[in-house]
């Protein structure tokens, strides 16, 4: 009921009006990387001057979430729906990843499946935000695989929901689904969040014992010899309309043999 809608430009202007401006809660889906000014200025900007560094002109996704973390309150909670690129690219992208990482404020990064959304069907990622934690570890979660296929669209149900919440509330590590990485394994990692780095979700393809392969080859070694039998009985009792096609038939039964 109480809702304000403002129009304008999120990053060059920020927030438009006097009224507060730090909120108990954040849910941000913004355009996926996009091109923004990226102006030396904004290093003077409340928003981005603790990082050193702006998101690229080309990519502002990391300028998005920066915007975003600025007006949580401590002790709320933000959520930022991005393409999976925030959590590996390198450079400036990374520069800002690291401060956010080693002040704690990274809580769980989950990834979702593909083409969930209206106007991209590229896979995306949930990273969840605080600025009040004690910890610096960081919850994985994937959830690519967490779908049912629709017509147009893969559909997130309630249980897979369910699931994801109930690991995210539990903070426990899940085989193939989840895993809540310390701060120093992040550090290993060159501060990459890359979900596959922390996640295994590798099926082992099942081995076959080479007695049944050798059974199996043996079986189709016997059926083709079956099969080229009954068309040489076949073919042997045609008879070519002219000596040549006869000759060719001929030509033909002896590469059978």
């Amino acid at each position: 009921e109480n809702q304000k809608l403002h129009v304008g430009d999120t990053l060059d202007a920020d927030w438009p009006t006097t009224e507060p401006t730090d909120f108990d809660g954040v849910l941000m889906n913004p355009p996926y990387s996009q091109k923004w000014s990226g102006d030396a200025g904004f290093l003077q900007d409340a928003r981005f001057s603790s990082y050193g560094v702006l998101a690229p002109k080309s990519k502002a996704d990391f300028a998005f979430l920066l915007h975003g973390f600025y007006h949580l309150k401590h002790s709320g909670v933000m959520a930022i729906v991005l393409p999976h690129g925030v959590l590996f690219r390198g450079n400036a992208e990374q520069k800002i990843r690291q401060h956010l990482l080693e002040e704690g404020a990274i809580d769980t990064v989950i990834g979702l499946p593909a083409n969930i959304f209206y106007n991209t069907s590229i896979p995306t990622t949930v990273i969840i935000l605080k600025k009040n934690r004690t910890s610096k570890d960081v919850l994985f979660i994937d959830a690519s695989k967490e779908f049912e296929k629709g017509k147009n669209q893969n559909i997130m149900t309630d249980d897979h929901i369910a699931k994801i919440l109930k690991v995210y509330e539990d903070r426990q590590d899940v085989d193939k689904f989840a895993h809540l990485a310390s701060f120093e394994e992040i550090v290993e990692n060159d501060y990459n969040l890359n979900i596959p780095r922390y996640v295994d979700t590798f099926e082992e393809e099942p081995v076959i014992p080479l007695t049944e392969l050798a059974d199996k080859l043996a079986q189709t070694d016997k059926e083709i010899a079956e099969t080229t039998a009954q068309l040489e009985a076949m073919l042997g009792q045609l008879v070519g309309t002219t000596p040549e096609a006869q000759a060719e038939l001929t030509a033909f039964l002896e590469k059978l043999k």
